[in-house]
């Protein structure tokens, strides 16, 4: 399993042990903190809070993919991510992820500062991979999503769920490799959400060590998921507990970067899990 992942400007980001992704949402209408921080002062300082509260990684998107959520334009995204990343990098030299699927976005996203590119669409949308490919020094991460934003709730299916993952992932990995990007700069993300329904999710989170059989990092995104709320009747604000469950299950299983709205908490929790689990030095 990949343990380093090199950066732009020959920096690496460790993944010794679970790395924490902040999210940063710069939008009016994402599922759980959509509005909160629009204005770009207010997300870049929200972003250095996150920072402060243990977050090793900023996940800034500017658009929700949320089910149902409206397209937004190239010229929208624009407009609400690059001025936050480039803020961001003002004031730090963290490691900074723009979650996007717009080619233009990737490509300005860089230029601004960002050290990966997090797509949930796994590099399928025009020129993505061409720009992938034009910044070897970028880390990008593959999600696995069935269907579209707008529509991936409504009856998703599988033939098997990790092996129709699998497959995808295969897939994907094959597009990099004929375009001649390294396997090396990789990340994985099963896609908590993403296409599934209820008893695909918990399949997922039971069955996360799977995706290990790859041998490249993998990202977990379940923070406040409607998988939690479903299960226990709770809503988004009041589900850390569950997401906290959620989180250390997938490092358990191999997960070394998790992406969460509630960085302390989850930082908190994964800590003493590490710490039991590797013991402490005094």
């Amino acid at each position: 399993m990949t343990t380093t992942i090199r950066l732009p400007r020959g920096r690496l980001l460790s993944l010794n042990k679970p790395q924490v992704m902040g999210i940063v949402n710069v939008t009016p209408d994402s599922f759980s903190d959509g509005g909160a921080f629009l204005q770009c002062d207010n997300a870049v300082n929200q972003a250095l809070s996150l920072l402060d509260q243990g977050a090793t990684i900023l996940d800034v998107g500017g658009e929700s993919t949320r089910p149902g959520a409206p397209d937004v334009t190239c010229e929208e995204e624009l407009n609400r991510v690059i001025p936050v990343i480039e803020g961001i990098r003002r004031q730090s030299d963290c490691v900074i992820s723009i979650d996007t699927s717009k080619a233009q976005v990737m490509l300005e996203a860089i230029a601004a500062g960002a050290d990966i590119i997090n797509d949930v669409r796994a590099l399928q949308e025009p020129d993505t991979l061409q720009v992938a490919a034009a910044h070897p020094d970028v880390a990008i991460c593959l999600m696995h999503m069935q269907g579209q934003p707008r529509t991936m709730q409504q009856n998703p299916s599988y033939s098997d769920l990790i092996t129709d993952i699998k497959a995808f992932f295969s897939e994907r990995l094959l597009a990099c490799d004929e375009a001649n990007i390294l396997r090396e700069r990789l990340i994985l993300d099963p896609g908590f959400g993403f296409g599934k329904n209820l008893a695909h999710n918990f399949e997922l989170l039971g069955n996360f060590k799977a995706f290990q059989s790859f041998g490249l990092p993998l990202l977990a995104g379940l923070s406040r998921k409607s998988m939690f709320g479903k299960l226990l009747n709770r809503e988004t604000n009041e589900r850390l507990a569950a997401s906290l469950a959620g989180a250390l299950l997938c490092a358990q299983q191999g997960a070394q970067i998790i992406r969460v709205h509630d960085v302390q908490q989850t930082a908190d929790a994964l800590n003493v899990w590490h710490a039991a689990i590797n013991g402490v030095t005094i």
